[in-house]
This record gives structure tokens, sequence and C-alpha cells, in this order.
């Protein structure tokens, strides 16, 4: 077992590495976590409301419902690292074009559904399809290694934001970061990250692709309630990140103090990540999926139980960060065993539409709430039932499927 495992990483590290890089500086964590800080300059140049800035991350949610399940096609058909290399460039670029704001909403929002369009290649649907097919026996792990990008951008990325608004300004800002991705992904991604040949001198223990089809997974059950309960997750668990700045405010903490804790939020998410993938490779996935996703409505009922500490905001980060750490890991991992990698890209990209429509959505709908009631309280509270609740739905899903190549 110690065995295979390392074999595994002798032959899949740069792959990961890789995947970790393009996660970690695409669609998924930057225009997320960036938002938050960016939010109070836009707001004061152009007069723009809270509700109004959040909602471009629904016009990416509403362009990743057709975009996604397209990518994942394409990943099919041309190879995940074609378009993820390609889609990085499109990505950068259509970021730094933020920079170019004039004060419409109109246009700032046309440039969201640029970048979701353009930067769909960056999603995890690419990068996990040849982590998935390079590992099996710590598919978890490498899942979670991968997926780290996410944590380590969303740790560095709020200070790095900030210091860069400070000296180049918001504009600025936007083009420094829209350079990150140029300058680092796509290097790597050249020399590093390639999808796995069955076929080829490196495919040593390679199996081939089993599965569900698309059509055989969107005629069973467990895939409509994974879509269930990633909507409702995914909504629960990004509503309050972009608005936790706001959040904290309203609760009369200090600026200087919000700025040093909503970095935890990347911190604790590392953590997540980690511990998750070990948690999958050793447990059963929907269980430790359960344990896992109960600690943001925790982090939901302390947030609205009035009179935040530091202590308790500090705690509530940390426990939704975690969570922020496994819900992709989860995702990837439940779709690889229960639907196989025959249609890995495809199924993906069609559940991460509901999954990117509760994120996409959930700010906004936080932001709203604000704005309506001068408090986060309400749908926080609303928040907490909703992520136990479905998080104990993953218990349903019933033991691993086993495909044919599996059982040979």
């Amino acid at each position: 077992m110690a065995g295979k495992s390392f074999a595994e990483f002798k032959r899949g590290w740069p792959v990961v590495t890789a995947a970790m890089l393009g996660i970690g500086l695409g669609l998924s964590p930057m225009p997320f976590y960036t938002l938050g800080v960016f939010a109070p300059h836009l707001a004061g140049e152009f007069g723009w409301s809270i509700g109004d800035i959040m909602a471009g991350l629904s016009i990416t949610t509403l362009m990743v419902l057709w975009a996604g399940p397209l990518v994942g096609w394409l990943a099919v058909r041309y190879g995940a690292r074609l378009i993820a290399i390609v889609s990085t460039i499109l990505f950068a670029l259509s970021f730094m074009a933020f920079a170019l704001s004039n004060g419409s909403l109109t246009l700032f929002y046309v440039n969201w559904a640029l970048l979701a369009v353009l930067g769909a290649g960056t999603l995890p649907i690419t990068w996990t399809r040849p982590v998935n097919s390079w590992f099996d026996d710590r598919r978890g792990l490498a899942l979670g290694l991968s997926l780290m990008g996410t944590g380590i951008f969303g740790f560095f990325s709020k200070g790095i934001t900030t210091s860069l608004i400070e000296t180049f300004g918001w504009r600025g800002a936007y083009v420094g970061l829209g350079l990150l991705p140029l300058l680092i992904v796509v290097p790597v991604a050249l020399f590093m990250f390639r999808d796995r040949d069955t076929t080829g001198p490196d495919a040593a223990d390679a199996k081939p692709a089993t599965g569900l089809t698309t059509r055989q997974a969107l005629g069973d059950w467990r895939f409509w309630l994974l879509a269930a309960a990633l909507l409702v997750i995914s909504f629960a668990i990004a509503g309050p990140i972009p608005n936790m700045e706001n959040i904290l405010k309203t609760a009369n903490i200090p600026a200087a103090t919000i700025l040093t804790l909503t970095p935890f939020i990347g911190l604790s998410a590392l953590a997540g990540r980690l511990a998750g993938g070990w948690l999958l490779d050793r447990f059963w996935a929907p269980a430790a999926g359960f344990l896992i996703l109960i600690l943001p409505g925790i982090s939901c009922w302390l947030l609205a139980s009035g009179g935040i500490t530091y202590e308790t905001a500090l705690v509530s980060i940390l426990l939704i960060g975690f969570a922020v750490g496994v819900e992709y890991d989860l995702m990837a991992y439940l779709i690889s065993r229960y639907f196989g990698m025959r249609d890995y890209s495809v199924i993906y990209g069609m559940l991460y539409v509901f999954f990117s429509l509760g994120a996409g959505f959930g700010p906004l709908m936080f932001g709203r709430s604000f704005d309506a009631n001068g408090s986060y309280d309400g749908i926080l509270i609303l928040s907490a039932v909703l992520l136990v609740a479905s998080a104990a739905s993953l218990l349903l899903l019933g033991p691993y499927r086993q495909f044919e190549a599996d059982k040979a």
C-alpha cells in the first residue's frame, strides 16, 4: 500500500503541482477572494452599492451554467491540458480588463460575463481530471493538495490586493493580479501538466477510464441528490466570505483588526485541504463530508449570535475556511467514486452548475439582505440550518460503486 502510494506521487507530483497553481490563480478563487477588498474602492469612486458590486459574482454564475459543461466536454474531446492553458491566458487578460471600468455597471457586468466564459477552463473541472487519472490509492490526498491552491491564494490574496491598491491604486491592482496567472501558471502548465495516456510509455499500471455515461448519470438519483446538496452547501459557505469584512465591520470590529482576521480564511482552507484529503482516503467520504460541513453551520450561528468578539470572529473564520478547504475536494472525490472517470469532466461540469449557482448567488443574497435589513443575522441563521440538512443528505449516497475495470 505504502509503495503504491509512493509510486503514485513519484509519477504524478508534477501534475498535482501544476493543478494547485492553476486552480489557485484561476476563476474559482481570484475574483471571489479579492472582490471584498476592491468593493469599498469601487463603491467610493462610482457610487455603487455593495449589492451592485457583489452581483458581479452572480453574473459569473449565470455564465458558468453553460460554460462549465461545455468546458467539461472540451476537456474530454481535446484534453484537459490544452483547455486549461488557453483558458488561463484568456482569464488573465479579462481580469486585467477590470482596470478599464468607467462607472458603467453594464460594462462592469459584461466584463464579469467575459471573465466567466473565457476563464471557465481554469476551474477544477479541467485541472482535477488528470489528477484523478494519475491517482487512485491516494486520490483524496492528491485532490486535496491540488485544491490547496484556493487556500494559498485566499490566505495571501487580501494582503497582496491591499498592498497593490495602496501602491498602484485599484486599477493597477487589477493589472498586477492579472499578471500572476500569465507569469506563473502558464509556464508551469506547459512543462508539468499533462493528461494520463493509458496507452503511452508512462501509463504504468493505469486503468482504462470506466464509469457511467453522462446520460446514465443524469438518470441516477445520486446525481440529483448531489446537485441539491451542492447548491445549498455552496450558497451557505460562499455567502459570508466576500461579505466577511462588512459582517465584522457591522459588529464594530476595528478595520485594522479585520485586516488581520480575514486572511485566516485562506489559512484554515489549507488545513481543510490536507485534513479533508487524508479523511477521504481513509473513511467513507459522505460521513467525513457530513462531519466537516456542519462546521460552517456553527460559524454562521456564531456570527449571528450578536456581540462578536475577536475570539468568536476568529473561530467563525477558521471553521468556515476549513469547510471551504474541503468542498471542492469532496465534490471531485464523490464524482469519481460514484460515477467513474469515463465522462468525469462532463459530469463534473454539470454538477458544478449547481455548485456555482449557490456560490454565485450566495454573496449577492447576503449583500441584498444587509442592504434591506442593515444586518446579516437572518440569512446567517438560515444558512446554518440549511448547511446541517444538506450535509446530512450526503449520508444517503450509499457505498462506493465498483466499475468493470475496478472489479478486474
